[in-house]
């Protein structure tokens, strides 16, 4: 690949661990997620990671300053979660991630905006959201079946 050809998605989230490095392994097990850039400081330490999904992109971090933290030091708690598309496969992916040690918090459900979704958290409380289209719903049909008003397209 040349330099040229490289192109980083529009839009990436970093999550941060206690320990990146369990992260770094956890994420590939769990969820299929692969390394693509590590770069450690002189003691080895994770100064900076990036996994890609597809053609998406995560970074992963350590808790490199106060601003930044684990869920798992905050009591759980998430200000954000990430959400990851599949083109197919999403209750086998649940069941990978199970396999491993996934906390499933929502099964795969089918829902009314016609994906099919899980949640999982991980070892450290990140909260993960998949989903997977298995049919096209329209913007009628979304708000007869649910009563919201519903703007825009998925």
């Amino acid at each position: 690949m040349h330099m040229n050809d490289f192109r980083r998605p529009t839009l990436t989230s970093g999550v941060y661990y206690r320990d990146p490095w369990a992260a770094l392994d956890w994420l590939e097990k769990a969820f299929g997620f692969e390394r693509s850039l590590l770069v450690t400081d002189k003691d080895g330490n994770v100064g900076h990671a990036e996994m890609r999904f597809g053609d998406g992109l995560i970074y992963v971090g350590s808790q490199w300053c106060d601003s930044v933290a684990s869920p798992a030091v905050l009591g759980g708690k998430n200000t954000q979660s990430v959400h990851v598309q599949l083109n197919e496969g999403i209750d086998a992916h649940c069941a990978r991630a199970r396999a491993v040690g996934a906390e499933i918090v929502q099964e795969p459900t089918d829902q009314f905006y016609g994906d099919r979704t899980y949640r999982a958290r991980d070892p450290e409380g990140h909260l993960w959201t998949f989903g997977q289209t298995v049919r096209r719903v329209s913007r009628e049909e979304m708000e007869r079946v649910t009563g919201f008003k519903v703007e825009g397209t998925i």
